[in-house]
């Protein structure tokens, strides 16, 4: 055996890449933050909440494969790519193969889907459809909308408020004020991870076309736009104290105590492949945050 085929990832480790594992922690903190506020009301249901986090991770699987295949027909995904590597890029996976584990990813969210609506009643249909037509336009489509600056916005609808909300829904089968509010954090630290990705891609977008939200606004005016974002969250954070959250103020320090960390190398102008750690610290950061959040929302029932 060669070195070269002794080194070449096998299958599974080929489906692994492409699932990539850090990013689901922007499926898992949602629904976690959803369960909190169900705590919170006193309507948890464990087994909605549990079909609602196994839709969203199935949905961001599905999602990531999405990207992975129609980035690489797209020819965003090059030999140049300064994020870590995609599977159908490097030949591992054929575009038909990443289709076929695509549609078998929703398929799995479209099965969560049809019990939530046996339990919370037709909404769930829409946000569900929409939901996985979004990941499909996201990169795929005559007019994707992450290659036409609407990313950001996606992010933070999908995976911050409608995620977060409909998690509460599916167990109150109702949609608080609270739920809204809280929803917003989410969005914002998610959305951040995104800017992240972004920013370090600017270069290369620009190459090929695609006109990111990071692309339009510029190297400056995305870091700026990253820390508005982590701002707004704490913010939105210390405004539930007016709905409820008794120790909100707790949630909006610990958060900025674990953002330092990241708000210093987009600060100074850190960019590129050097880039790789801080999109990785700032998942972390969205899961952490998150984690906190949630429990200050349980706490203050």
């Amino acid at each position: 055996m060669t070195a070269a085929a002794a080194s070449k990832p096998t299958t599974a480790q080929a489906w692994k890449m492409a699932v990539r594992l850090p990013t689901l922690t922007a499926a898992v903190t949602p629904v976690i933050v959803g369960i909190a506020l169900a705590y919170h009301d006193r309507a948890f249901d464990l087994l909605p909440a549990a079909a609602a986090m196994l839709g969203a991770l199935a949905l961001q699987v599905g999602a990531n494969f999405a990207n992975d295949v129609f980035d690489f027909e797209r020819g965003a995904d090059t030999s140049e790519r300064l994020g870590p590597p995609r599977a159908t890029q490097l030949g591992l996976l054929s575009p038909a193969t990443m289709k076929a584990g695509m549609w078998a990813s929703f398929a799995v969210a479209m099965l969560a889907g049809v019990y939530l609506v046996a339990v919370a009643g037709w909404p769930i249909i829409a946000v569900g459809l929409a939901s996985i037509a979004g990941a499909l336009v996201y990169t795929g489509g005559p007019w994707p909308i992450g290659y036409h600056a609407l990313g950001d916005l996606f992010t933070f609808v999908f995976f911050g408020l409608v995620a977060t909300i409909g998690t509460y829904f599916v167990q109150a089968e109702s949609v608080s004020k609270l739920s809204v509010l809280a929803a917003i954090p989410v969005g914002c630290t998610v959305t951040a991870i995104l800017v992240v990705n972004n920013l370090r891609d600017i270069a290369t977008d620009r190459q090929a076309g695609k006109r990111t939200l990071g692309v339009v606004m510029g190297d400056a005016g995305t870091r700026r736009w990253f820390l508005f974002l982590l701002a707004a969250a704490w913010v939105a954070m210390a405004a539930t104290t007016f709905a409820g959250v008794e120790f909100a103020l707790a949630a909006v320090v610990a958060s900025a105590a674990l953002a330092v960390r990241l708000v210093r190398p987009i600060r100074e102008g850190v960019s590129g492949r050097a880039l790789n750690p801080v999109l990785k610290a700032t998942a972390r950061y969205h899961l952490l945050s998150g984690l906190a959040w949630a429990a200050v929302i349980a706490l203050s029932r």
